[in-house]
């Protein structure tokens, strides 16, 4: 069963040619047949059905139809939805069930969603293969021999073998784009600010945007639509009126387009990458596009600063979880510095608490001003950049990854820090808070797909929608 787009699908139910039933047990079939992808950290089947049962009784009874009727969508095990287990993919809130619900999840449910189940992903969102997971490894559909990405790794996995019709993850720098270019599947990191980030287990604040991950571009569109807006429990929401995303005109004119020459140079750049993405930038001047090469001597600067101000973000987030109010707690603990350290220690992955300590250290007296306010400085400096690009130019176009999907065991084996420079392409978004899509439109010569990414300046979705819609085959 192909419903293709949310739009078919929802013409079929109108027409009655299908149900929300029957689109809710096929995908449960489906999630059964591929457990062994480890996508999934639990499914909720039988309240899946029952919202699928009240909805085709709704539209039998001639009530009007949510603008997601029977969406079936899966949500990153690091947003909230009241009454569920949310664990982030860590043994520190193992059994935790969340007293409320996302903002992001509450806008899918006000449209008649229906949410099958929470997505595995890396501990705390910190990673970019979907391996540090208390839970086990994410498999890529493709090759399972491969990683799918992080850290939303499970939920560009359910979408890229079937298992649902969309999915939300959370982007801190790169964690929907990276695995919707290793899985082929679309998948937007907005404008920070765009999407209420209220309901979403906190990694890096100032970083961190819920994004969609979907097969095409129109879904894509029609979630980032109504998850979109101001809300009172999130101060960092913008107020700013959300555009009809899903009804975007096509993109008309000529669109001028920037590339970093530096990020086609990078020695760390798959030579059938860069050959790919030149071609699509030729076939771009070709078809009346202008593009222009830019010069970028900031790009080994971004991933330092990006994990520089994320782990001190993350240090001081993750304080909260000390086995004292919820979550795990250490049954060795005998007194109170017991229960900090040894919950601590115990229930947190390696990974996380790698970045903990690198948060705390840059934090720390007589390190501060070396590291974190330099940090900041760079930011500043990279944000002032991006900015400067966009006022005479439209998009910046870069690949999305460096590689294909790597091994699984690669790069956590040999050296963290080759796992972080995956994220060569993707943190850039995140520093300045502009927004970027990760496109699938290109296929390796090892049969690996991998993703073009286009940002746009801040707020501009909608001319970014209608101008990758045109990129789309």
């Amino acid at each position: 069963m192909n419903y293709q787009t949310y739009s078919r699908y929802a013409a079929q139910l109108a027409e009655g040619a299908t149900s929300c039933t029957t689109a809710v047990q096929h995908y449960l079939s489906q999630i059964d047949k591929n457990r062994h992808l480890n996508a999934f950290l639990e499914v909720f089947d039988q309240e899946a059905l029952q919202q699928a049962a009240a909805l085709d009784a709704a539209r039998a009874a001639g009530k009007p139809m949510g603008r997601l009727h029977g969406m079936v969508i899966g949500i990153k095990d690091v947003i909230c939805y009241r009454g569920h287990r949310v664990t982030a993919g860590s043994k520190i809130l193992e059994g935790f069930v969340s007293l409320y619900s996302a903002t992001a999840v509450e806008r899918l449910l006000q449209e008649e969603a229906i949410i099958i189940g929470r997505l595995n992903c890396d501990e705390f969102a910190m990673g970019s293969t979907s391996e540090n997971s208390a839970y086990g490894p994410v498999l890529n559909a493709a090759d399972i021999t491969k990683v799918p990405g992080g850290s939303s790794g499970g939920s560009a996995v359910a979408v890229q073998a079937g298992l649902c019709m969309a999915a939300l993850g959370s982007d801190t720098g790169g964690s929907v784009r990276q695995p919707a270019s290793f899985c082929n599947v679309v998948g937007i990191k907005p404008t920070y600010g765009r999407i209420s980030r209220h309901g979403l287990v906190a990694y890096a604040s100032s970083f961190d945007q819920i994004g969609p991950l979907t097969a095409n571009l129109p879904d894509a569109a029609l979630l980032l639509e109504i998850l979109s807006g101001k809300d009172d429990f999130d101060g960092t929401a913008s107020v700013r009126p959300v555009p009809a995303f899903s009804q975007t005109p096509p993109f008309t004119g000529s669109a001028r387009i920037a590339y970093f020459e530096e990020t086609l140079q990078h020695p760390g750049l798959d030579a059938e990458i860069k050959q790919q993405t030149e071609a699509l930038l030729q076939r771009l001047a070709q078809n009346g596009h202008v593009v222009t090469p830019l010069r970028f001597a900031y790009l080994d600067y971004v991933v330092p600063t990006y994990y520089i101000l994320t782990t001190a973000e993350a240090s001081s987030n993750l304080a909260r979880y000390d086995g004292i109010r919820y979550g795990y707690r250490s049954q060795q603990a005998h007194n109170m510095e017991d229960v900090y350290t040894k919950t601590r220690t115990q229930a947190f992955g390696k990974e996380v608490k790698r970045r903990i300590m690198l948060g705390t250290f840059v934090l720390s007296s007589g390190y501060y001003d070396a590291y974190y306010s330099k940090a900041q400085k760079v930011r500043r400096l990279l944000q002032n950049t991006v900015n400067s690009v966009f006022t005479e130019h439209d998009f910046i176009v870069m690949p999305t990854t460096p590689t294909t999907a790597f091994n699984l065991g690669d790069k956590a084996r040999q050296d963290p820090v080759a796992m972080y420079l995956s994220d060569i392409y993707t943190v850039l978004a995140n520093l300045t808070g502009v927004p970027a899509v990760s496109l699938p439109l290109f296929t390796h010569s090892n049969g690996l797909p991998f993703g073009l990414q286009v940002m746009s300046a801040a707020f501009d979705e909608e001319r970014l929608l209608a101008f990758s819609q045109q990129l789309m085959p």
